[in-house]
């Protein structure tokens, strides 16, 4: 990792489509930090602590450190975000890549 890359083993987001999760080999995925104390940045979402999400500490997702991993590299589901949270995760993603979000649905 280089600079301000995210590294080590880490939980992440899966922001896939279905389809490409149920038939690619790979998943397309953003960090998830609980170092909730860095700059905020409108491509950061908040994610409280609560057993559905299957965090043990208040985090926050990185829609700017978006990857492709393979799923082998995946350890275990933790948990799933609500359809509120996937709003503002939809929003930070046109954000990060320039696009017209309001212009997609």
């Amino acid at each position: 990792m280089v600079g301000s890359e995210q590294g080590g083993v880490r939980p992440v987001l899966i922001i896939q489509n279905d389809t490409g999760n149920r038939y690619s080999p790979t998943v397309i995925a953003a960090a998830i930090t609980s170092q909730t104390g860095k700059t905020r940045l409108p491509t950061h979402i908040e994610l409280p602590t609560t057993e559905s999400y299957g965090l043990t500490r208040d985090s926050v997702v990185l829609l700017e450190q978006v990857r492709t991993l393979d799923k082998k590299r995946l350890r275990e589901r933790m948990g799933h975000v609500d359809e509120k949270i996937m709003e503002k995760i939809d929003t930070a993603i046109a954000v990060s890549f320039g696009l017209q979000h309001e212009q997609l649905v």
